[in-house]
């Protein structure tokens, strides 16, 4: 099973279990998450770009797959991906790096999809 599929598929079950069983926090928590990256005065593939960076420099490796995932599926392009990946760089430093080669390799895997 590729990365890819081993994501969705991982992500897809234990949000199920965590849906079923969480209390109303966690439910409201995971409701507004899924809400901020609505089009608003931002269109959707723009703030799916602003949470990749912020995933970058904060270095979470599942939520750098889940924007790249979400900003190919609302359109975004390489080069929109690529400038995303260097401001990542320029506020986190040489610490996103190895993120970064996680990042490509990723983007490779929903490309080809």
């Amino acid at each position: 099973m590729s990365r890819y599929d081993e994501f969705q598929s991982f992500r897809a079950s234990l949000n199920e279990k965590i849906l079923a069983q969480g209390t109303m926090q966690t439910k409201r928590f995971f409701t507004l998450d899924t809400k901020t990256y609505e089009a608003g005065a931002l269109d959707a593939k723009t703030k799916e770009l602003l949470g990749l960076s912020a995933s970058m420099v904060l270095r979470c490796d599942d939520c750098i797959a889940y924007h790249i995932d979400q900003a190919v599926k609302a359109g975004a392009s390489d080069q929109e991906l690529w400038e995303t990946f260097d401001i990542a760089l320029v506020v986190g430093g040489s610490i996103v790096i190895p993120h970064l080669r996680r990042a490509v390799a990723f983007l490779e895997e929903c490309r080809a999809r």
